[in-house]
């Protein structure tokens, strides 16, 4: 992977309180850093304006909604985003939100993206929701195949299972984008599922979102080129 692949295989999630500070904060990292998240904490913040913004200036966006509600009202929802030229947006992996989210994004470039199991759940958060019985990994599997097959672009899934995704032959072709992602010594926060940035990319993973161990540094470009380096040398270009 060269240092310019690796630094796109990083997205950094502006979990910031508003547009202002999300700008800002892009403005310092530079050229470090080419593709950001923008989620549904600042949507009443500005995200929109801010994501559009970023687009303009050559950044590649990822929309992180994880849409969830009957079809019709999700194909809506992705046919009025899918006017814009982002790149990622988040469904959850339902296969009928799923299916609607295709046929919401047409034609459009926006690639379509699942949502398997939070990485900020456990088992004992999935008893508590009703959710089936069973091993945790083996429900991101499950429902990532079930999302590929509904015609999901890739899905977001934590570190812990994307060899086990990536393994499936529903994976061929298909994106695998994971958060949870925390450099050696970071604070984990409310992640429960985490790995680091090389052993997530060398389990599979395309891209990793991280946030707070970048926005929250002394130093965040400097943050961000440590963890595009721990890619470049984890794929065996460094």
């Amino acid at each position: 992977m060269t240092r310019e692949s690796a630094r796109d295989a990083l997205i950094v999630a502006l979990d910031l309180p508003h547009a202002v500070a999300g700008l800002g904060m892009a403005e310092r990292l530079g050229d470090a850093v080419g593709f950001y998240k923008v989620g549904l904490g600042m949507l009443t913040g500005g995200g929109f304006a801010l994501a559009n913004e970023l687009k303009e200036k050559g950044k590649r966006t990822f929309i992180d909604l994880k849409l969830f509600d009957i079809g019709a009202t999700v194909e809506a929802a992705v046919r009025g985003i899918a006017e814009f030229d982002h790149d990622f947006l988040t469904v959850h992996g339902d296969p009928h939100v799923v299916r609607a989210a295709v046929a919401g994004r047409g034609d459009a470039g926006l690639k379509i993206l699942a949502v398997t199991i939070l990485t900020s759940l456990d088992r004992a958060d999935l008893d508590d929701g009703l959710m089936a019985e069973g091993d945790i990994a083996a429900l991101v599997v499950e429902r990532a195949r079930r999302a590929f097959v509904a015609g999901a672009d890739g899905v977001i899934a934590s570190p812990r299972e994307a060899a086990a995704i990536r393994a499936l032959p529903e994976a061929v072709g298909r994106l695998i984008v994971t958060p949870g992602v925390r450099p050696a010594g970071a604070a984990i926060g409310d992640q429960k599922r985490v790995e680091t940035p090389a052993s997530a990319i060398q389990a599979g993973s395309d891209h990793i979102v991280v946030g707070r161990p970048i926005w929250q540094a002394d130093d965040p470009k400097a943050a961000a080129d440590a963890i595009v380096a721990e890619i470049e040398a984890a794929t065996g270009a460094a």
